[in-house]
């Protein structure tokens, strides 16, 4: 019964992002009801219960809780996680007719719509908070607002993109999360019910939606990344009658002329060349170009920019001073670093110091290597592309990883630091695993430089084949 994987960091982590105010809640089907006997602090209702009551104990009074059929106050509530089948008076209407339809033909259908776990398998159900690793669940449940809910959609369609379809029987409609959930093995969002506010206490803003358990990473990693873009919770107004413009990334609104400066006279196929610190980017950048595709270096660029004498140095100096000059005139980059490291309003001035120049200047490159051929399958090497979003102008991303371990071992050793010091650098950046996510193609750049070739030329033929498709 015990979890297979520590659940409390990917939750809290989500209840921080979404600011939740209900702990999720782990659901467990067990085939045999003995089975409740072995879950730590579980407890067993006094009397009749409803399904909501239960997941309210759990998701507001921090209780792990069980029942089995004969704890239920009716069948509809066990018939819907697959623990007994309903009867009769329910199947031909009867019980519906009651107060929620206007007949029984109306019943009946009702009765028929309502998703249901598959009878015969389960006799009994366990809830606890997932953060205290209860148990392996086979769903998660989360309560929440409807912009909490819209965040929570947005952080799981972020990467792998699918369309979310939900539907609603009405009341009962719990089972629009968690049957269609465990049918489908999909996220599943529904308005909860009169009864789950009635016995269940939900709130009038709350939602729920059932997750299967390995979607709850991707949640988390979704809304991280949303949450660098700008798009976090709460949602702040920037007022219905105000010039919203300026709210919105600038990319936005000049993206036809951005995109028009990175194709230049040509449709060139533009790969974008990542990967986190000490990973081996060069490396594999120096292969591709022996391999025929022309290289733009971002780094180099962000070099050039702010040699004596560029504009760009000049605002430098004239915001942080001189003192993030070195005595020849020249950046001290590592002084500017350690002035913008933590500070991220310095960091966003310093940006717009050095930003428009470098793109000018990637323009200009992919303007020149387009003359001399307008189909070039150009890799264009930025060390910051993902914390920077840059994807979009690229046709794809290529991540170059190592393990984080070998990371830091090869850090300390190009850096001539320690080892605790080459991780507490890498704490302070996107994890590379984070990165991945990101990746059109990945290349393992851990083993030995042979190996690393043998992907290189495999990764040449598959974008020579993006070049002819």
């Amino acid at each position: 019964m015990e979890a297979q994987r520590d659940w409390a960091k990917p939750v809290r982590r989500l209840e921080s992002l979404m600011r939740l105010k209900y702990f999720p809640v782990a659901l467990k089907l067990l085939q045999d009801k003995s089975a409740l006997g072995t879950v730590p602090f579980l407890r067993r209702p006094a009397h009749k219960v409803t399904l909501c009551q239960l997941i309210g104990q759990v998701r507001a009074l921090d209780w792990t809780v069980g029942a089995d059929t004969d704890d239920f106050l009716f069948a509809s509530c066990p018939s819907i996680l697959g623990l007994c089948d309903i009867p009769e008076a329910h199947r031909d209407g009867t019980f519906r007719s009651i107060v929620w339809t206007a007949s029984k033909q109306d019943g009946r259908k009702m009765e028929a719509s309502i998703p249901r776990i598959p009878t015969g398998k389960y006799q009994a159900v366990a809830m606890a908070p997932l953060v205290y690793n209860p148990f392996e669940p086979d769903m998660v449940l989360v309560y929440a607002n409807p912009a909490q809910m819209m965040l929570l959609i947005n952080s799981l369609q972020f990467s792998r993109y699918e369309v979310m379809q939900f539907s609603c029987v009405g009341e009962s409609s719990c089972s629009d999360a968690f049957a269609r959930c465990f049918n489908t093995n999909k996220p599943s969002l529904a308005i909860p019910c009169f009864g789950e506010r009635r016995y269940g206490h939900v709130q009038d803003e709350d939602m729920v939606m059932a997750l299967p358990p390995g979607l709850i990473e991707k949640a988390v990693q979704g809304m991280e990344a949303l949450y660098r873009r700008g798009v976090r919770y709460p949602i702040s107004f920037a007022g219905i009658e105000n010039d919203v413009a300026p709210q919105f990334p600038p990319s936005y609104k000049n993206l036809d002329q951005i995109m028009s400066k990175a194709r230049a006279k040509g449709s060139p196929l533009l790969i974008g060349i990542t990967g986190g610190i000490a990973c081996g980017k060069t490396t594999v950048s120096a292969m591709l170009e022996k391999l025929g595709f022309p290289l733009i270096d971002f780094d180099l660029i962000a070099r050039q920019v702010v040699e004596p004498g560029t504009p760009a140095l000049e605002s430098i100096v004239a915001y942080f001073g001189k003192q993030v000059l070195m005595a020849n005139g020249c950046l001290d980059r590592k002084i500017l670093s350690e002035i913008v490291f933590g500070d991220m309003e310095k960091r966003k001035k310093l940006e717009s110091f050095t930003h428009p120049p470098i793109y000018e200047e990637f323009f200009r490159q992919v303007e020149a290597i387009t003359q001399k051929d307008p189909k070039a399958i150009i890799q264009v090497a930025v060390p910051l592309l993902i914390e920077l979003n840059l994807s979009y102008l690229f046709d794809c991303v290529v991540v170059v990883h190592i393990s984080a371990a070998e990371q830091a071992r090869r850090l300390a050793k190009r850096d001539s630091i320690t080892l605790e010091e080459a991780q507490n650098i890498l704490k302070a950046q996107l994890p590379i695993d984070d990165k991945k996510q990101f990746a059109t193609f990945l290349v393992n750049n851990e083993c030995d430089l042979e190996e690393t070739q043998k992907q290189v030329e495999a990764l040449g033929e598959e974008l020579k084949k993006l070049r002819k498709n």
